[in-house]
């Protein structure tokens, strides 16, 4: 049996630690490398993997582990549960050092997100949530529960610090009209944003993976939210392949869903 008080605990220490680990590399000439991708990594991605990674195969063994910088092991397509695991989601912010990066951990059930963890190390704010429970942030030893904002019409859309997409820009300029403010901000961040009340509406297109949205899912719909991939379909975790197919977006309420491109 699953303890969620317990899982939570653990995801939080672990993230807490990889963060410090982070930390240590921040602002700080580290070797930066390519992947096949074109996506940077570097040694605090590997050093915050190899925390996480050691840190929940030593507590749940028998929960398989899906992480960006580890090897895939497809037997995890067999298990009812799934840890998914960003140990540095906003490489690119980590390297331009502009502190929005955070790391991100979350457990699957039968491919849908059940709890999450995103923290961000450089302000020091825990963001978690569980199934039923509720989502909630930890800043300055104060816990508070999450909250969507209840503004409809006039939203603030949150926009990718170093993510560009042809097809986000032709969004907003047809949408222009609902838009009151865009908020720019990095990695999974913005959905911490939103899932606390600053923000309204992100849309995100192009290529991400499962570890890139389950933490971030599950904490916004704990806090009244929804994500949903831009063909209006659920996202489903622990595939074989862990791309998410469409792009996706997190809203505060259905009634802020944006006219698409037509293309779309």
């Amino acid at each position: 049996m699953i303890n969620p008080e317990a899982v939570l605990s653990d995801m939080q220490a672990l993230s807490i630690a990889a963060g410090k680990e982070i930390l240590k590399m921040y602002k700080k000439s580290v070797p930066i490398e390519y992947k096949n991708d074109d996506t940077p990594v570097t040694a605090a991605d590997k050093a915050a993997n190899e925390i996480i990674v050691n840190g929940l195969k030593e507590r749940y063994p028998t929960i398989p582990i899906l992480a960006e910088e580890s090897t895939d092991n497809l037997l995890r397509l067999r298990e009812r549960f799934c840890f998914l695991v960003d140990p540095l989601d906003g490489t690119k912010e980590f390297i331009k050092e502009n502190d929005e990066f955070t790391v991100n951990i979350a457990l699957t059930e039968l491919g849908r997100p059940i709890g999450g963890v995103i923290n961000v190390p450089v302000y020091e704010e825990l963001y978690f949530g569980w199934k039923g429970m509720g989502s909630y942030s930890l800043i300055n030893n104060k816990r508070e529960k999450l909250k969507v904002s209840n503004r409809i019409q006039n939203i603030r859309l949150a926009k990718s610090r170093s993510y560009q997409d042809e097809r986000l820009d032709k969004l907003i300029r047809i949408n222009r009209d609902v838009i009151g403010e865009i908020i720019i901000a990095g990695s999974a961040y913005k959905g911490c944003l939103l899932a606390k009340g600053e923000v309204e509406a992100y849309y995100r297109y192009g290529r991400t993976m499962e570890w890139d949205t389950a933490a971030m899912e599950i904490i916004v719909s704990e806090a009244g939210g929804v994500l949903s991939g831009i063909d209006g379909k659920l996202l489903v975790y622990n595939k074989k392949n862990p791309e998410n197919p469409t792009g996706f977006y997190l809203l505060n309420d259905k009634e802020n869903a944006l006219l698409l491109p037509k293309e779309l």
